[in-house]
This record gives C-alpha cells, sequence and structure tokens, in this order.
C-alpha cells in the first residue's frame, strides 16, 4: 500500500472531483447529439436505466476496489484476492483512459479555439455558410488545431504538477461551481427563446421510431463515457478518498450530477436550436457549426447578449472538458509513477507528451491525413469508437466479473458499507446487480450491436 499519496480534504471534495471528471464533454458535447438522433427522450430513458442497472453499480466497485488498494489502477484490481491476473482488467482501464485522453485533447482543442471567438466576437456578422466553412477550415488545419490541443495540455499539466490537493482538488472546487452557475444560467436563457418550447418538447417526448439496435449499445457507451466508467479514473481518484468517505452515497451524488449536467446541457442546446429551426441530430457539429450560428440569430437585435451567451457557453465547454481530462492525466501519471517509480513531475510531462503526440495523428487524420482509414473511418473517430464502444464495456464486463464473482467478499462488503456503518441494507441490490444484471446486461447489449444475438 502506498503512503503519502495525499487524500481529498472532504467528502464535498471528493463528490466534486469525482463528478469533475465525470462531467465534460461527453455530457455537453456528446450526450446532445446522440439524444438529438435516437430518439430524444426515448434515448434519455434508456440512458437513466443503464446508469441506474450496471452504471451506479460499477461506479461503488471502481470506488470500492481504488480506495481498498491505496494504489493506481492497474495494481489495485487483483488486491481485493482473487487472482493476480486480474490486474490486466486495470491495465486495461489505464490504456483506455490514455487513449481517450489523446483525441479528447484534440476535441478539447476545439472549444479553446471558439473560446478564443468568442472572446473577441469572432462570430458577429457571419452567415451560416461561414460557420460550416470557418469550422470545416479550421479542423483540418496542419497547425491551429494542434496548438490549441497543446495549450489545453498545458492548461491540465498545470493542474496535475500541483499535485492531488492543491491542484485536482483546488480545481475541481473552483471549476465545478463555476460550470453549474453557467449552465443554469444558459439553461434559463434557451428555454425562454421564441419557441423554445418546441426543443423541450422533443427533448421530454419519446420517439421510440428512432430507437434501433445501435442505440441500446450507444446509450450504453455513453454511460460509459459521461460516468467515466472502466477508464481508471473512478478507482484513481478514489486512492485518494478518506476512510469514511461513504461509496454510495459519492456514486449516487455523482450520477445525479453527470445526469443532471446532460439534462441541462440539452435544454440550452434543443430550444436554441428549434428556435431558428436547426434539426437536432446534426452530430458534433451542433455545438461548433450550429449553436454560433444559433446565436447570430437569436440575438440579433442585442449583439452585447449574443456576446455573453456566446462567451459564456464555450467557457463551460472548456471547464468542462478541463475536469475530465484533469482525471484522464492522472490515471496514466500515478500508474507511472507507482509502477516505474518515475517521480510524478516527470510521469505527468511524459504522458502529456505522449498525448499531444497521438492527438497530433488523430488531428491531422480529419486535414491532411484524411486518406488514411481504418474500417471506413479516419483516425479521430476510430479512436472514439474503438474505447467508448469496445474497451469501456469489455473493460466495465470484466470489472463487474471480478467484483461480483471472484474478490473477497467480506473485503468487499466492508468497503461498500464503511464496515458495516452504513448503506447495509443497500449492500444485498448492489451485490445481485453486480453480479448479474451489469455484467449480463453489457454482454447483451455488446453483442446485439454485432448482430450476435
Amino acid at each position: 500500500m502506498e503512503q503519502n499519496r495525499g487524500n481529498f480534504g472532504s467528502r464535498l471534495a471528493s463528490i466534486l472531483v469525482a463528478a469533475g471528471s465525470a462531467v465534460g464533454l461527453g455530457n455537453i458535447w456528446r450526450f446532445p447529439y446522440e439524444l438529438g438522433r435516437n430518439g430524444g427522450s426515448a434515448f434519455l430513458i434508456i440512458y437513466i436505466m443503464c446508469v441506474v442497472f450496471f452504471g451506479v453499480p460499477l461506479m461503488i466497485s471502481e470506488f470500492a476496489v481504488g480506495r481498498h488498494a491505496q494504489s493506481n489502477t492497474a495494481r489495485a484490481f487483483g488486491m481485493m484476492g482473487g487472482s493476480r491476473y486480474w490486474r490486466w482488467v486495470g491495465f486495461l482501464g489505464v490504456l483506455t483512459g490514455s487513449l481517450i485522453l489523446c483525441y479528447y485533447a484534440v476535441a478539447a482543442g476545439w472549444t479553446v479555439e471558439y473560446l478564443f471567438l468568442a472572446g473577441v466576437d469572432g462570430f458577429a456578422g457571419k452567415t451560416p455558410e461561414q460557420f460550416t466553412t470557418d469550422f470545416n477550415s479550421f479542423v483540418s488545419d496542419p497547425v491551429q488545431p494542434i496548438v490549441c490541443m497543446i495549450v489545453f495540455m498545458l492548461l491540465t499539466l498545470f493542474v496535475i504538477l500541483a499535485g492531488v490537493e492543491k491542484g485536482i482538488e483546488r480545481g475541481s472546487k473552483l471549476m465545478m461551481p463555476m460550470l453549474f452557475i453557467f449552465i443554469v444560467l444558459l439553461a434559463v436563457g434557451s428555454s425562454m427563446l421564441p419557441n423554445g418550447e418546441q426543443g423541450l418538447e422533443f427533448l421530454f417526448s419519446p420517439d421510440l421510431s428512432k430507437v434501433t439496435r445501435s442505440t441500446l449499445l450507444s446509450a450504453m457507451g455513453q454511460a460509459f463515457y459521461s460516468l467515466s466508467l472502466s477508464m481508471g479514473c473512478l478507482a484513481t481518484y478514489a486512492s485518494y478518498f478518506r476512510r469514511e468517505d461513504r461509496l454510495v452515497s459519492n456514486a449516487m451524488n455523482v450520477a445525479w450530477i453527470d445526469l443532471l449536467v446532460a439534462v441541462l446541457a440539452s435544454v440550452i442546446i434543443f430550444p436554441a436550436a428549434f428556435s431558428v429551426g436547426v434539426e437536432p441530430g446534426v452530430g458534433p457539429s451542433l455545438v461548433f457549426i450550429t449553436l454560433p450560428n444559433v446565436f447570430q440569430q437569436v440575438f440579433a437585435g442585442s449583439p452585447l447578449l449574443c456576446y455573453a451567451f456566446s462567451l459564456m457557453f464555450y467557457l463551460l465547454l472548456v471547464l468542462a472538458a478541463l475536469t475530465s481530462a484533469m482525471g484522464l492525466l492522472e490515471v496514466p501519471t500515478i500508474f507511472m509513477k507507482e509502477e516505474f517509480h518515475i517521480r510524478r513531475r516527470w510521469s505527468a510531462i511524459g504522458v502529456t507528451v505522449f498525448a499531444i503526440v497521438v492527438g497530433m495523428a488523430c488531428s491531422l487524420s480529419m486535414g491532411l491525413w484524411s486518406g488514411f482509414k481504418i474500417a471506413g473511418m479516419n483516425l479521430f473517430d476510430t479512436f472514439d469508437f474503438f474505447t467508448a464502444k469496445i474497451m469501456l464495456p469489455v473493460g466495465g464486463f470484466f470489472a463487474a466479473l471480478y467484483v461480483g464473482w471472484f474478490c473477497d467478499e467480506p473485503t468487499l462488503r466492508g468497503e461498500v458499507t464503511n464496515e458495516g456503518t452504513t448503506a447495509v441494507r443497500f449492500y444485498p441490490i448492489y451485490r445481485f446487480l453486480i453480479r448479474y444484471i451489469a455484467p449480463l446486461a453489457i454482454l447483451a447489449i455488446f453483442l446485439n450491436q454485432f448482430g450476435l444475438i
């Protein structure tokens, strides 16, 4: 067991940090367009079921594994008993989180660019065609998006180098309240726009005709992505939890915060889109092409309000991206430090350099290297598909098997119930979900997507 690793200073800090890891571009950038193309609240209902039946149980499990081991994710799995080969589940989590960081940093760099454009009023006077042309030109440029990505990664590195308490905890305590203030203000403002009620109706009225086989996998992948499951983030952060922190309560709070942010992000985007007749399922470009155009049209008579709305929204995106990237960078950093005895500073710098180099390739795959395809997808989309729809569910499946069937049950019970002082009545339900429902649901949805059942 590692000594002097640092701990979060309070239960609130533990919740905010874990929630910060979960709340990111997955909620504000990815969730709305997944919801838009999968039947509105029909997707939302399926997503909530995924969160309840295996998202929260897996989160509790990762918290239990991480806090018990007080170590990096790769070492933590297997320390609750069972074969030491279960450590490979932890290694998979570290690898998955590292790969996600590489392409996530590219999209996060886009938020930096658009925050800059919003700050200099760079959206003013542009036509819808110009927004499309500008975005496509930007992401295909060989230099500009890479520079923005590097700026973002350096910001993330700055936080990580400050350490657990002075960096991660302090950053989360500052950024999470700011994020909530911005998202509530934007949601209220957007829902009051002309025809905004149509967007709310779309959001909260299920369209079952759009629910297909792929919808189930999309909802499951979104649950893993949005809650930071199987990325190593939750187990790593839990290794900094105090013994008195209540794991079940923490997991429930993180899940509700994450869901609330995702729904509020949709309340921002869909009323704004419907107010100018924009298709809600247009994809990732929704926040980079559609919304700047929406802001210009909706607030055409009030340039100052348009400027404030745009600046607030893209600052929200940067903050959300940063809180998640902190967790993604911390996972391989502490892994390198503890497994290879490399000083924390150099571990963090090395991982950052790796993410930037691979991120460059992902960025160039949308421009100079766009001709290079893997199964018809460029490198950026390949990373997204392979991590979100294959590596995360596979990691979650084996994590559920390990915790549900192979780890030492009295040790697990002690962690989940804080040695019998909390959540005793919930434990049998949790145990049933993690042993039977979570692995079977993950396996069934995964196999169904590929037509095997």
